[in-house]
């Protein structure tokens, strides 16, 4: 496209037919283009354009921004990033290592596998998966710590006894 004869070296005059941002001598307003000339500002008939969205063509149904049809994103519930089902809060583990192993860290447990539901029903994916994570370590703990006093406490009695016995008056 040319800008016409610059002449003595200024800007010049455009030519009759055509330059950017022109107006129609009919009148015309902002962004309004020649009829005949087309341009920035003025949609082709056809109904292409840049601002318009595809008629329902390809991706999820049309349009550029819309959501997948499921209603979620990658097949998940609320979104994009978030799981599709809640974690497992280990609350039953966390119920037997207190009453059988540990009772500080079974309590531990619990609270934690308490709050897994709470923190997935408030949409904190992220705080319920931690919490879970957090549950099963702490039942585990309780498990080899309330482990390992049962076995110090079996060889204990059993060091009591042979002790007791090898004093009896009657063992030799």
């Amino acid at each position: 496209m040319s800008y016409g004869n610059q002449g003595d070296g200024g800007y010049g005059a455009q030519p009759p037919g055509g330059g950017y941002g022109q107006q129609p001598p009919s009148g015309g307003g902002y962004g309004q283009q020649p009829p005949s000339g087309g341009g920035y500002g003025q949609q082709p008939p056809s109904g292409g354009g840049y601002g318009q969205q595809p008629p329902s063509g390809g991706g999820y149904g049309g349009g550029y921004g819309q959501q997948p049809p499921s209603g979620g994103g990658y097949g998940q519930p609320g979104g994009y990033g978030a799981p599709q089902n809640p974690p497992d809060n280990h609350l039953v583990p966390a119920i037997l290592t207190t009453l059988f192993c540990c009772l500080p860290f079974g309590i531990v447990s619990i609270v934690k596998s308490s709050q897994v539901n709470s923190k997935w029903a408030a949409g904190d994916y992220q705080g319920a998966v931690l919490a879970s994570e957090e549950a099963k370590t702490w039942w585990k703990r309780a498990l080899i710590v309330g482990a390992i006093v049962n076995i110090v406490i079996v060889v204990g009695y059993i060091l009591l006894a042979v002790v007791l016995v090898a004093n009896s008056p009657g063992y030799y």
